[in-house]
């Protein structure tokens, strides 16, 4: 059962046809939401191009303020070959069927939609692997990729989460400027829970900070690195970790969980797809070693 890992994504109540069109609106252009001196020299800009709102077309074509969509998550490019990683989850609605777009700015010009292929999917380490066709890092688009880290996450690493969502989730549209939302925080401990229901339980790294609407898919990035060290899974709802309660370090906020990097890693090598690889040497404490947590 997984009743007590929430997930964190925005869908219609009404149900959406196993042939519905599956879009991902990738941002690329500078945010209205943030400030130019914000924007300026620094080192999230260039993270947050790499970014892309997984949304659900309601338009065959734009109107003024573009395609009307459906939100449910994000996200990210892990390469220049045009192939992106989120989390499996937000893609479940569309498990019996679906054409994936991507709708990429340009300059001077449109959003442009883009397919996107499902390469593959591990629903057990609840990981997916996208590609965009044609490649968007071939021609006059403004995208970037991000680095996936070499090591592990440990207990105390200083990381942070981005995401991208509509200013106006119920009712979103292509041209409208996205808001970015930016989570520094810390690893707090390891768990072992059921991300799939009848598979082996998986290993996840809770965060000191909450989830929010929106953030299933986002990368995790190492506060020094900006390697993708995990990808946010969703709110830990199963209680405070018997490991955080024997040290003390107890907070009234419900800590989000990620996914470890190391399971997309495994699931790119299987599919022999390239990515950037950096080290990191996060200064922290020895990592926990997970404890088994039971549906209540």
């Amino acid at each position: 059962m997984r009743l007590s890992l929430s997930r964190i994504r925005s869908h219609r109540a009404a149900g959406i046809g196993v042939l519905a069109v599956l879009a991902i609106a990738c941002v690329v252009s500078p945010f209205a939401v943030r400030s130019a001196d914000a924007q300026a020299n620094s080192a999230d800009d260039a993270a947050t191009t790499a970014l892309c709102p997984i949304v659900y077309p309601e338009d065959q074509t734009p109107a003024a303020r573009g395609y009307h969509y459906t939100f449910f998550g994000n996200a990210f490019f892990i390469n220049d070959e045009g192939y992106l990683l989120t989390v499996a989850h937000v893609l479940e609605t569309f498990r019996d069927g679906g054409q994936p777009y991507i709708l990429v700015n340009r300059p001077n010009s449109p959003p442009k939609l883009l397919q996107v292929s499902v390469i593959a999917k591990d629903l057990q380490h609840d990981v997916a692997i996208l590609r965009a066709t044609p490649n968007p890092f071939v021609g006059s688009y403004k995208v970037a990729f991000l680095p996936l880290a070499a090591g592990p996450v440990v207990r105390g690493q200083s990381v942070l989460a981005l995401s991208l969502h509509p200013q106006r989730i119920q009712d979103a549209h292509s041209f409208d400027s996205e808001r970015e939302d930016s989570s520094p925080g810390t690893v707090l401990t390891f768990e072992s829970t059921q991300l799939e229901k009848s598979a082996p339980a998986a290993n996840v790294f809770l965060l000191s900070h909450p989830v929010v609407k929106g953030q299933s898919g986002s990368p995790v990035l190492d506060a020094d690195s900006r390697a993708v060290v995990g990808l946010v899974e969703g709110l830990w709802l199963r209680g405070t970790p018997a490991a955080l309660a024997k040290s003390g370090a107890q907070s009234s906020a419900t800590p989000g969980a990620a996914i470890p990097i190391e399971y997309a890693l495994t699931l790119l090598k299987e599919h022999n797809i390239s990515w950037r690889s950096v080290p990191i040497s996060p200064t922290s404490a020895p990592p926990l070693a997970p404890s088994s947590s039971r549906p209540h």
